[in-house]
């Protein structure tokens, strides 16, 4: 594994950093690991076409990276770290600074990842300002709120630039909470405007629904008087939870049947899947964004496919599961009977196609364990995680490209407990269900035994267990208020501000309407 194989940030021509956001001047887009953006034009005049709305698009493709959004958004927490394993990912530090909260104003992620966000804000605005079109005016708005809804979750305030003000003007600057207004009164006009789709890469009507649902359950997060909390969780906004909660079920999203927990994230969840609301469509001959980075990152170099022997779970998340739960780990059929690679969690003997035991580089058993060590690890140390997965030929080769899986941003499993949570915040559902009616509803299918009664904790470990690896259990802890407690390789407790990160260095320096963050 190369140092920075796959954070090595290349940049295309026509990008330049300039007023604390990036100004697009023939708007190309960034390359990132192996997977290029694309690239788009958006001219000063004619109405924005399609075309123009795919550039925007385009600009999520950085979210199936295993850096960046993704990497913010899950290394800090209770469910993965980065071990660095001899000279293979000590990458300058980068993983280990963000498990153990100890990042500062010039960490290279958190830079690039504030560059992509505000990217894909700018390019939907320009889109928006230009559309003649209802449709495409809503699709960009969704595509604007989501882009604005990670700045506002990741780094507290959110640089907005209208696309018709001149070069030399400086980015307005929206504090957290008119920020959350501002992505609200998007997603309203996108969830007016905008009927089915045809798949998941296509903003819906429901995929409005289900990101009005998550804004509204973290708005006392994003309008509290101090970051880190503690919360006021408004009824009124509960109940909106709800409600939207209840039109993505009336739309006729669905769990996965018992047994069929991995289907959503299976190469044939495009057609396999009932739950899957919003993300990004692969086909088999077309691969905008493939998901392999989420299997690559923990297969070990001798599995089949081979790795990067990368990132681990924590031991005490991975015991959180029942033995019985599916979402533990199963043998996935077309792919552990050809290859040997199960799905979930791997811990212990590994084996490959034949079902013939791995050994490592070394010569010893290949055994992923429990234990594992931040900065001195082995590389067989670390509990893998494989959520997604490739699809196997016919005679067990794997191949390199083409994996067609959909990578899922909204699921309907996360509305569930998002409106379970609701609830138990004091929210009111017309149709009368109880938390612990749908917190079961989730469990029960997957072979966890049914709960007898459930609170907060029990909610939050339930999430956890649901959506693990998924990208959302950063935004999980800070808003049940346990981020900054102590986790394996992070020991004590860090302070409320860590719940923001810092605004890069060089923006703060090019746009004085941006002010660093406290604690920084």
């Amino acid at each position: 594994m190369q140092v920075f194989k796959n954070i090595n940030m290349k940049r295309k021509a026509s990008i330049a950093a300039i007023s604390g956001i990036i100004m697009l001047t023939a708007a190309s887009c960034a390359k990132l690991n192996e997977t290029p953006y694309g690239s788009v034009y958006v001219d000063s005049g004619g109405a924005a076409s399609s075309s123009d709305l795919n550039g925007v698009y385009s600009q999520l493709f950085g979210q199936t990276d295993q850096a960046n959004t993704y990497a913010l958004q899950e290394h800090p927490t209770d469910e993965m770290m980065g071990p660095t394993r001899g000279t293979d990912w000590g990458d300058f530090g980068t993983w280990r600074k963000l498990h153990t909260h100890t990042w500062t104003p010039s960490h290279n992620q958190v830079s690039d990842t504030w560059d992509q966000l505000n990217i894909g804000v700018y390019r939907a605005s320009q889109v928006i300002q230009r559309a003649t079109d209802n449709k495409i005016k809503a699709e960009a708005s969704f595509l604007r709120a989501y882009f604005m809804f990670q700045v506002v979750d990741l780094y507290g305030q959110a640089p907005y630039r209208d696309p018709s003000a001149p070069n030399s003007a400086l980015p307005i600057v929206y504090n957290r909470a008119d920020a959350t207004a501002f992505i609200i009164k998007d997603l309203e006009f996108a969830e007016a405007n905008l009927t089915t789709s045809a798949n998941i890469g296509v903003a819906s009507k429901a995929a409005a629904d289900a990101l009005l649902a998550k804004v509204y359950l973290n708005k006392a997060v994003y309008t509290a008087a101090s970051v880190g909390g503690p919360f006021t969780f408004a009824k009124a906004d509960m109940d909106k939870v709800i409600e939207y909660a209840n039109k993505v079920t009336a739309a006729g999203y669905t769990l996965e049947p018992a047994g069929k927990y991995f289907q959503d994230f299976a190469w044939d969840n495009t057609e396999q899947s009932h739950g899957n609301i919003f993300g990004i469509y692969n086909t088999p001959t077309n691969v905008p964004a493939s998901a392999k980075n989420r299997w690559k990152m923990g297969l070990h170099y001798n599995q089949t496919p081979d790795g990067w022997n990368g990132f681990t779970t924590l031991a005490d998340f991975y015991k959180s599961f029942e033995a019985t739960d599916e979402r533990r780990g199963v043998d996935y059929p077309g792919l552990t009977d050809k290859v040997g690679l199960r799905a979930g969690f791997a811990v212990g003997q590994q084996y490959g196609p034949g079902h013939v035991a791995l050994k490592q580089r070394g010569g010893q058993p290949l055994v992923f364990t429990e234990n594992v060590n931040l900065n001195f690890s082995t590389e067989a140390q670390g509990i893998r995680v494989f959520k997604y997965f490739p699809h196997p030929n016919a005679d067990g080769t794997v191949p390199d490209n083409g994996e067609d899986n959909d990578y899922v941003i909204l699921r309907y499993a996360d509305v569930l407990l998002e409106k379970a949570e609701a609830i138990l915040r004091g929210g009111t559902d017309p149709s009368g269900q109880t938390a612990l009616l749908i917190v079961n509803q989730v469990r029960v299918p997957r072979g966890a035994s049914a709960l007898t009664s459930v609170d907060l904790t029990a909610l939050l470990a339930e999430r956890g267990r649901e959506l693990y690896w998924e990208g959302w259990r950063r935004n999980d802890l800070i808003r049940f208020e346990k981020f900054n407690d102590p986790v394996d390789q992070r020991p004590a407790k860090t302070d409320k501000t860590k719940t923001v990160y810092p605004i890069p260095q060089r923006a703060v320096d090019t746009n004085p309407n941006l002010k660093q963050n406290a604690g920084y």
